[in-house]
């Protein structure tokens, strides 16, 4: 007699939803951790922490924050980290070895995902893709970026890839039963100050309108097609955007964020209910989440933030490679005097040798609620620019408003230090400009900073200078957010006005192959300061010189050269700001 198979009753099925071991096994949550780490700008080792968040002391060293990883890891088998950029520039280990002092530390450090900053691009587009695009990269850290697409139309260097991505999108990973889609986002710019051609062959999505639709689509993408559980952005788009992306875009569970050097203490939760953090700087703090997940969505979630100092002991294969990188540029029998690939200068001495000295803390960090804000002025550039101005005998010194840097105590100053705060290997030039050019200027990297609509920001912060004063309120109007300028005539010692039609001598940045700019600004009369033997001289060694000059080699620069005359906006959050997230609203 055959077996007839009656169809179980809405009890027996209820039964065995009940207690099969499937069934218990879904309703059990799984935690997700997120480790998150983001604009390490070159540093390896350790260095002081200046601002008022800290005391003083030693904080950062990729050893010991590999330690902490690797602690995360154990306490949490289900985790993921994520790297989201500006790591191969910032040092002159990396600057020497084009970033590869980097990869060599942290190919040890099983990289998830990684997201790449407008640094990344700073050696040049082939650098960039021989180290995160292919199939065999240098750094094989599973860089994705949506924004980045090869554009030769006039048959350039990547002509036969017109109109392609550079770096996958996405990657979909499923950990401990929960399926992850990370989408990386790179800047929405090159670092054109090293110069005009360091992007070619390489086109970035428009921030704002481009930008926002395809984040939109490949969101949707991991959602409807993939079926993922959680959606992570890793973006180099700063804080302001990319809670701004996080607020417009439905559908994103958490972003990981650089590039504004932002410490979020507390994840920013946005009313969609997506979590948004970021690093800091240098190492110095790594992020943690643990996210509680049920029956694929977040149910729960707890951040942690962690402090990398010396009560974090260094993992000694880390810090073995963090040696063996760092052998031909400290003192001893290996140090080699490598050369600089952006001006063919030498290393001429090793970095840890001390060159100087200051009577106040350099660092360029503060929060926005705080004396000299970091978004206005840092005392790090005040120096480099009094450096500059006294060199070349310019009546102006200046520097952009770059965000990477290192905090120097009240002492020495080692030759390592100028690195972090010169990276890019620029030749220091005076040449003229109008009045009206400075103005230009001055306002436009104000706008570029502060403007609410925070998509139209530039990058960086406002630009600093020696021989200039003003005040600024930082919610007038474009244009108008600079008066009371004046600039220190060097016969008489006098501050006077700002003559918009004068001609002033300026002095920065210089690039070989941009023969006509300083600073990407068009000069006239270009004289690049130059050794006894009629050599260019690189701008750290510019630094140097102008410190042994001085009375027993220090320093001791005059601050608060920009007046605020209304203070910046309160912070949106728990978390203090550096560069206000909405930007100053009128």
């Amino acid at each position: 007699m055959p077996l007839i198979r009656q169809p179980l009753g809405w009890a027996a099925l209820l039964a065995v939803s009940l207690f099969s071991p499937w069934a218990a096994a879904q309703e059990q949550p799984t935690t997700l951790t997120l480790i998150h780490m983001g604009d390490v700008h070159g540093h390896l080792v350790p260095r002081p922490h200046l601002r008022s968040d800290g005391n003083g002391a030693l904080q950062g060293g990729l050893a010991r924050m590999y330690t902490r990883i690797e602690a995360i890891r154990q306490a949490r088998p289900h985790h993921l980290l994520v790297n989201t950029g500006d790591t191969v520039q910032g040092s002159a280990e990396a600057l020497y070895t084009r970033g590869q002092a980097l990869v060599d530390v942290l190919n040890h450090f099983r990289i998830d995902a990684f997201a790449p900053g407008n640094w990344e691009f700073v050696y040049g587009s082939q650098r960039f893709i021989d180290l995160f695009a292919g199939q065999r990269p240098l750094a094989p850290w599973n860089t994705i970026a949506a924004n980045v697409y090869y554009d030769s139309p006039d048959g350039g260097p990547y002509a036969d890839k017109q109109g392609q991505r550079v770096l996958p999108p996405y990657l979909v990973r499923e950990v401990g039963g929960v399926k992850v889609g990370i989408l990386g986002l790179t800047t929405d710019r090159g670092p054109q100050v090293v110069g005009r051609s360091v992007t070619k062959g390489l086109r970035f999505l428009k921030n704002g309108t481009e930008v926002d639709a395809q984040v939109r689509t490949l969101v949707a993408e991991l959602r409807q097609q993939h079926k993922v559980d959680l959606v992570v952005l890793a973006s180099e788009m700063g804080m302001a955007n990319n809670i701004r992306l996080a607020e417009s875009i439905p559908g994103i569970d958490v972003v990981l964020s650089s590039d504004m050097h932002e410490i979020a203490t507390q994840p920013y939760v946005t009313p969609t209910g997506t979590l948004v953090i970021e690093e800091g700087q240098d190492g110095t703090v790594l992020g943690q989440i643990d996210l509680t997940m049920r029956h694929g969505k977040v149910t729960g979630w707890k951040h942690q933030l962690h402090v990398i100092d010396e009560r974090t002991p260094e993992h000694p294969q880390i810090a073995a490679a963090v040696r063996k990188v760092r052998k031909s540029f400290v003192s001893g029998p290996g140090f080699t005097q490598h050369v600089n690939p952006f001006n063919g200068t030498r290393l001429p001495r090793p970095i840890d040798t001390v060159v100087g000295h200051t009577t106040v803390a350099l660092h360029r960090s503060n929060f926005s609620h705080e004396a000299m804000p970091a978004v206005i002025e840092g005392s790090s550039h005040d120096f480099l620019t009094d450096a500059f101005r006294a060199q070349t005998g310019a009546d102006i010194g200046a520097i952009r408003g770059f965000r990477y840097g290192t905090h120097v105590a009240p002492g020495p100053i080692r030759m390592e230090d100028l690195y972090h705060f010169i990276p890019i290997g620029p030749l220091i030039a005076k040449g003229e400009l109008q009045g009206k050019q400075l103005k230009g200027q001055i306002e436009n990297a104000a706008d570029g900073s502060l403007n609410p609509q925070v998509q139209e920001w530039t990058g960086g912060w406002l630009f600093n200078f020696s021989g200039v004063e003003m005040d600024l309120n930082p919610y007038a109007a474009k244009g108008q957010r600079a008066a009371n300028i004046r600039v220190l005539d060097r016969a008489s010692q006098q501050w006077q006005p700002l003559d918009p039609e004068r001609t002033y001598s300026y002095a920065s940045y210089h690039y070989a192959h941009d023969p006509d700019l300083i600073n990407v600004v068009p000069v006239k009369n270009v004289q690049i300061l130059k050794d006894e033997q009629g050599q260019p001289l690189d701008g750290v060694e510019v630094v140097v010189r102008y410190l042994q000059s001085l009375p027993n080699q220090t320093a001791s620069p005059v601050l608060n050269r920009i007046r605020l005359t209304q203070p910046l906006p309160k912070p949106i959050s728990a978390s203090p700001e550096v560069q206000p997230w909405r930007g100053a609203g009128r």
